[in-house]
């Protein structure tokens, strides 16, 4: 698909206003981005990003949207989002396309990533069903206490560029069932692919006579609108996509409040390679874990611990591949890795790669920026492997670029303590054959990463398991298995049925 069919069938035009709340969309600043394809260089389009005043028209919508809609019971909340999943479904080409055009990343992992829209729309469809607590045993006679949830409010999500669409669907989907409306501050580089998903769902709630606010984006600056989300008493909740220092900012801000986080911020992800390991899947997990989405996602392979036996082997063979990398346009199916998302990130990839050079690393492959079509701007580069210590402060540090580090180990107690030995904890893997590795690695003495994998890579989770991570990672969960708890308020319940009043812990208290 090109881009006027993109826009056509998603609603997209080339100046837009960058808030809406469900009806039309507004914005009554005078502050102005342009968007451009990171391909090409070529100007998708100019939004109006929101005001302070258009904030308040949004937090106001959602205020009041949350008191009809947290009314509504759970599985009808469900059956709205298992709707939205179809809409999804429709608009999957032209969706994965528009993530492709404005963000990058090829097209076949454009499409995917709808498709993880569409799956945690699925999956919360079931979940609306089993949103429950325990009944428990009551030490007081004649008594019954129990558990349940109940809506939390409205929900503040900030996503980035990266996973411009997923991130987003991860968090709605579960907070729609618990009963929350959303107001969603998108990546300012990325505007368009809000602007799109917002007139789907509009589509879905208006059929559904869903009031205005159960759904909201407000495109705008960090100092503008960020801030005043994250400082919002009516938030209850505040679930982040982004880097470390964006997450402690977040972090301070929203605790000093007494409000919930969900953070998601750096990974730097290391992957084992045992002499006992298929070298065939480690090396195709490899691959992918540090080219895929040209190592902009935050689950990448960053860091290659390798068995000194099967090391040299084993970076010959990683080189072929990437010798192959066909690096181009993301929508051209012949494509394996498109750009780096603007010149400021080729300038990041630059920097580290002096860096580690400054730091005893050696460059084994890539290293150099790359011309490719007609871009008139500098954002594709070659993948790269460095050869380099774990203890290197540009190794310690996250990169969000196609930058692999290389390293050897002896045995698997020193291979755990480097792959443990970074401030970030999201996402690891060891590839073995070995159970008693592989056990190992999971362990309690193992990996300390929130996603621990064997014989799978560090990258492509799916929705079915909580993601998120450790340490600098933030704590924070998202989408599947319990993750819904953090979307809703706990509350613990005791009921006298008996008629005598009982106290606990045995306590008489009798005039």
């Amino acid at each position: 698909m090109n881009k006027a069919q993109i826009f056509r069938e998603l609603g997209l035009k080339a100046k837009m206003d960058g808030a809406n709340c469900g009806g039309e969309w507004f914005a009554s600043s005078n502050d102005i981005i342009e968007v451009h394809s990171p391909t090409t260089g070529e100007l998708l389009g100019k939004i109006t990003q929101a005001s302070a005043a258009d904030y308040a028209k949004v937090m106001k919508a959602s205020q009041k949207a949350f008191v009809e809609f947290r009314a509504m019971p759970a599985p009808l909340r469900g059956e709205i989002v298992r709707q939205v999943g179809e809409a999804l479904r429709a608009k999957k080409d032209a969706l994965g396309s528009l993530v492709s055009l404005e963000m990058g990343k090829i097209l076949t992992e454009g499409l995917g990533e709808v498709q993880e829209m569409i799956d945690i729309c699925d999956f919360a469809v079931g979940q609306s069903r089993f949103l429950s607590g325990p009944t428990l045993q009551s030490e007081r006679p004649g008594h019954r206490m129990m558990e349940q949830w109940h809506p939390l409010g409205t929900v503040g999500i900030i996503s980035a560029f990266n996973f411009p669409v997923a991130v987003w669907a991860w968090n709605t989907a579960l907070a729609w069932i618990a009963g929350d409306t959303c107001v969603w501050k998108p990546s300012s580089k990325t505007p368009y692919c809000a602007i799109a998903c917002q007139n789907i769902v509009n589509e879905v709630f208006k059929a559904n006579g869903l009031s205005e606010g159960v759904s909201a984006v407000v495109v705008g600056r960090g100092s503008t609108i960020g801030e005043r989300l994250i400082n919002d008493k009516r938030i209850p909740l505040v679930s982040a996509t982004g880097s470390t220092r964006m997450g402690k900012r977040i972090g301070e801000v929203v605790g000093a409040r007494l409000g919930r986080t969900i953070l998601e911020l750096g990974g730097n992800n290391a992957l084992i390679i045992s002499e006992k390991a298929d070298m065939k899947g480690a090396l195709a997990s490899s691959f992918f874990g540090a080219v895929g989405t040209a190592g902009q996602r935050c689950t990448s392979t960053r860091r290659l611990i390798i068995q000194e036996k099967v090391y040299n082997t084993f970076i010959k063979k990683l080189v072929g591949l990437y010798e192959k990398v066909n690096i181009g346009d993301p929508l051209d199916p012949k494509t394996l890795m498109g750009p780096l998302i603007d010149e400021g990130a080729v300038e990041d990839y630059e920097n580290a790669i002096k860096a580690a050079q400054e730091q005893g690393g050696k460059v084994l492959y890539g290293g150099k920026v790359k011309r490719a079509g007609k871009n008139r701007r500098r954002t594709f580069v070659l993948p790269t492997i460095i050869e380099i210590a774990n203890k290197a402060q540009i190794v310690q540090d996250e990169t969000f670029a196609p930058i692999v580090y290389v390293m050897k180990y002896k045995k698997l107690d020193q291979a755990i303590k480097l792959h443990n030995d970074v401030p970030q904890g999201l996402s690891s893997a060891i590839y073995t054959d070995s159970m008693s590795e592989g056990e190992t690695f999971l362990s309690y003495k193992g990996s300390d990463c929130g996603i621990a994998n064997v014989n799978i890579g560090t990258s492509g989770a799916e929705i079915g398991g909580a993601f998120g991570g450790e340490k600098e990672t933030g704590g924070g969960r998202e989408s599947g298995s319990d993750a819904w708890k953090a979307y809703m308020r706990r509350q613990t319940n005791t009921l006298n049925w008996g008629g005598e009043v009982h106290l606990a812990q045995g306590v008489k208290f009798d005039v």
